[in-house]
């Protein structure tokens, strides 16, 4: 418990010995027994709490050593503490927080990327997880798989033992597990990709083949036969920390955290138990052990990812700061309700134990939650890495059966919008938004003679969508239109229009 000094103006740091008795989760036997690659604000509230979780139940040498990518805070934070932190579950009515305690170190990728491969290698790793975003994967967009032209990837391909990507990080600690006979091992994506384990099997295969050492063909066999991907599908609103997180961690918990993470009540695991040493009892801490990832997958991906775009977008161009803001909006309500209904619905096929009309209902409720204050410029962060897992499919199904997705292209269209700089930032909200392709859309944005231009430069030049999607004629005009309406009229007046179809 809390030292008698601590007050909730000056509380003490988190530590061993000054959470709260009972709010600290169970220490894992012996050495890191998981290597994550993310050591960002999901990885803490998810995987994390569910591999506690799972260690009350069923005790093992399940900690975790995570890397983080660059930013040292968190590592810091961590370290300062015990390798400590606490999640802050937030609703409307209530707040709570609990100390999960579950990792063994804590270290930052590019300070030293030996390191990571080490800890890959280790003979005592036998699960490798996995949030770095779509982004993190090096995805070529035309081709779905590894993009060899990223200065990235062609680093990491030419010198293994220092690798940069997470692909590369993975691939190199493979090569160097095989070489030393460390045994098999499993390597869990826990990131919004579709059929994210095999997609992932399927980089580094690439990236073991290419470059110019390639890897032998008996280490792919050993990939084969040792190593497994099983796919995942993870569910939880995590948003960014801010102070009033970390004030009301203080008043909860007794104790000061400064890398506090902040989490709905809701979360959901389902993964492919296709594990090839061990793992943790995750289903006994509540995740869903099935065959059908591939449906929870989609259902995720399109239903909640895809109407989140559309609603932080809207958001973001209206002037609602956080995503319950922009949802209370009308005519956002009604956008998002109806491209979850009308245009992804029909695209996915719902696993068996889920009820879709309470599913909604709940995602509704979800992106109502005041309390959480997720930003809309988080969750429109990266989109051009975002949008073409989570648009283009459904947007071919509906024009294969002869039907043009209008709010499918209104996200489309809100998006280019926000990024192409075309219209004032009278809110403050676009310039916050992060993109890996935000320079080029603002050239293209500067030059193009007008909306069917930057449309038409968007689908055709820049690789961000696969060429599946360009040749939707029906999408790319109505996109068009839309983003005229957004530039000349606003994007209330885009929103009705794509209602009213």
């Amino acid at each position: 418990m809390a030292p008698e000094h601590a007050s909730p103006a000056d509380p003490a740091r988190l530590s061993r010995d000054t959470v709260p008795a009972g709010l600290v989760g169970p220490r894992p036997d012996g050495p890191a027994g998981i290597v994550h690659l993310g050591l960002g604000n999901f990885h803490r509230a998810h995987q994390a709490v569910y591999t506690a979780r799972a260690l009350a139940h069923e005790p093992g040498p399940w900690g975790i050593h995570a890397f983080g990518n660059r930013s040292r805070t968190v590592v810091d934070g961590m370290r300062t503490q015990d390798l400590l932190y606490s999640v802050l579950q937030v609703d409307q009515d209530d707040r709570s927080a609990w100390v999960p305690g579950v990792h063994t170190a804590v270290d930052v990728a590019a300070e030293d990327p030996a390191a990571v491969v080490t800890a890959i290698a280790a003979p005592g790793t036998r699960v490798v997880t996995l949030t770095v975003t779509e982004h993190g994967y090096s995805l070529s967009a035309r081709t779905g798989g590894l993009n060899l032209a990223d200065p990235a990837v062609q680093h990491d391909l030419a010198d293994r033992a220092a690798p940069t990507t997470a692909v590369g990080q993975v691939t190199a600690g493979l090569l160097r597990r095989w070489r030393d006979g460390a045994g098999p091992v499993s390597v869990l994506s826990c990131d919004n990709l579709s059929d994210n384990g095999h997609q992932l099997a399927g980089l580094v295969r690439t990236c073991a083949a290419e470059g110019p050492d390639p890897a032998p063909a008996e280490f792919l066999d050993w990939l084969g036969a040792e190593v497994a991907f099983p796919c995942s599908m993870v569910d939880r609103i995590v948003p960014a920390t801010t102070d009033a997180h970390r004030r009301a961690t203080a008043e909860v918990l007794g104790v000061a955290d400064p890398v506090t993470v902040p989490a709905e009540p809701f979360s959901m695991w389902a993964i492919e138990d296709t594990f090839a040493a061990g793992r943790p009892a995750w289903d006994a801490a509540g995740a869903i052990l099935t065959d059908d990832v591939a449906g929870y997958e989609l259902l995720k991906l399109r239903l909640l990812n895809g109407t989140h775009s559309l609603i932080a977008y809207l958001g973001c161009l209206t002037g609602a700061p956080i995503i319950p803001a922009s949802v209370s909006q009308e005519l956002v309500a009604e956008a998002a309700r109806r491209v979850m209904r009308e245009e992804y619905l029909p695209t996915v096929r719902v696993p068996h134990d889920v009820d879709a009309e309470d599913y909604m209902a709940q995602l509704l409720a979800r992106f109502s939650n005041h309390a959480l204050g997720h930003r809309t410029t988080q969750v429109g962060a990266d989109g051009s890495q975002k949008l073409p897992q989570r648009v283009v499919g459904p947007a071919v199904h509906h024009v294969r059966a002869g039907r043009t997705p209008h709010l499918l292209c209104l996200t489309l269209a809100a998006w280019l919008a926000c990024l192409t700089g075309r219209i004032r930032d009278d809110h403050g909200l676009l310039a916050q938004l992060v993109d890996p392709r935000a320079e080029e859309l603002r050239r293209i944005g500067a030059t193009a003679a007008g909306p069917a231009e930057v449309v038409d430069r968007v689908l055709d030049e820049t690789g961000i969508f696969p060429a599946e999607l360009a040749e939707l004629t029906a999408v790319r005009e109505r996109t068009a239109t839309l983003l005229a309406t957004i530039e000349r009229h606003g994007a209330e007046t885009a929103t009705r229009e794509a209602l009213q179809r």
